[in-house]
């Protein structure tokens, strides 16, 4: 195999290899994109104007831990949100991020070098579907990708089966809550175990908790809120959370990282020599967003008129499709195939362009993969686009 035929660690990138999969295929209908999981729903109306009052900020390096300002924010944000009280420093528990998928990469080398695991080698665990990006953390870290089968079932990965002597060499858990792809919500009493395992056998929990305001009826519970709850304190958790699917910004690249103050600090020390600053502009405009509710509120309006038109449009073909959290839709597709065949059926008869679930995960040890039998909707666009995507994948389908 040359190099340029070769996968990454992580899997490759899933569009990629959509792209290659449909490569000539003429699309029977004007094409709907319901790949990518990029929120078309308006940014807050303040956005332009927050820019353009801190736009001399352009002309000055940030500093690697943010401003006071936006640490205070996204602090007070945290601390509202979870009911973590006073118990949060943000001044040494939160550093702004460029976009929450470059902490999630580079914070696992830290999470490495921070441990000071010297043995085996390292370990990375991750659900199976995942986020590539948990993938090239493990990979830049040089650490051993361990998959944990997580479907369409709405069961959550089973703890126990993990081997002790596994938990001792591992630096980091990835865990996503909600769900990317299935939508599946962790309860308290989930991230506690989890929690309490990394105590015992000190390795990082990465939480992915990018999706935590888009959901259904219930706020999702989150890490720190489960941390907060065992004994007050934040050691050996760290939440990644930031504005694209909260605010609808995915282009401003703004996130944070919170949780284990020596880990974040330990953390920062790294990204001030290895990662770019959040601009200044950018985390003006993080101080507003985290202090604005209402315009979340609406998007969470928008996206679940979509689930209500998918369950009331798509459910007698595929049964109940709603879940609890996200902007996913993940539907199994045995019935026609599996993911791969059906989403090249559907953009060949109905112009519809879905990612087959394989893309998102990696083969088991055994050879299955736990997403081929899906596909996953990207529900971001309008929903007069949605409705008209459902009843062609029907139609294509029935």
């Amino acid at each position: 195999m040359s190099n340029s035929q070769k996968k990454p660690a992580s899997g490759g990138n899933p569009f990629q290899r959509l792209r290659v999969q449909l490569e000539g295929i003429q699309p029977a209908l004007e094409p709907i994109t319901l790949t990518i999981g990029e929120p078309k729903h308006e940014p807050p109306q303040f956005f332009m104007e927050v820019l353009s009052e801190n736009r001399e900020g352009f002309r000055k390096y940030p500093p690697i831990h943010g401003t006071p300002a936006f640490r205070e924010a996204v602090g007070a944000w945290l601390c509202n949100r979870y009911g973590l009280g006073q118990s949060l420093d943000a001044e040494r528990s939160v550093i702004p991020l460029n976009g929450s998928r470059e902490g999630l990469v580079t914070a696992c080398v830290s999470a490495r070098d921070y441990l000071g695991k010297t043995g085996d080698k390292p370990a990375v665990i991750l659900p199976n579907p995942f986020y590539q990006s948990y993938g090239a953390g493990a990979h830049m870290a040089g650490a051993e990708l361990v998959l944990l089968p997580e479907q369409g079932t709405g069961v959550l990965p089973d703890l126990k089966v993990l081997d002790p002597t596994l938990l001792d060499r591992t630096i980091a858990f990835y865990f996503a809550s909600p769900a990317n792809p299935q939508g599946t919500v962790a309860p308290m009493a989930y991230w506690k175990e989890l929690i309490s395992l990394a105590r015992k056998h000190n390795f990082m929990v990465f939480a992915d908790e990018c999706y935590s305001e888009i959901y259904r009826t219930t706020p999702p519970t989150g890490v720190l809120e489960a941390a907060h709850a065992l004994d007050g304190t934040f050691k050996n958790v760290v939440t990644f959370n930031s504005l694209s699917k909260r605010s609808n910004l995915p282009g401003l690249r703004c996130g944070f990282a919170a949780g284990d103050p020596d880990f974040i600090q330990f953390y920062a020390d790294f990204r001030n020599i290895a990662s770019p600053q959040v601009p200044l502009p950018a985390q003006a405009v993080a101080v507003r967003a985290y202090g604005d509710e209402e315009h979340v509120i609406e998007t969470r309006r928008l996206y679940n008129e979509k689930y209500e038109a998918a369950e009331a449009i798509l459910s007698p073909l595929f049964g109940s499709v709603m879940n609890d959290g996200g902007f996913f839709l993940w539907l199994d597709t045995s019935r026609w195939g599996g993911g791969i065949k059906t989403a090249e059926k559907l953009w060949r008869e109905a112009g519809v362009k879905v990612l087959p679930g394989a893309y998102i995960a990696s083969d088991m040890p055994d050879g299955t993969n736990p997403g081929a039998a899906y596909i996953r909707l990207a529900l971001v666009d309008s929903l007069d686009i949605s409705r008209e995507a459902f009843k062609r994948i029907v139609t294509c389908l029935e």
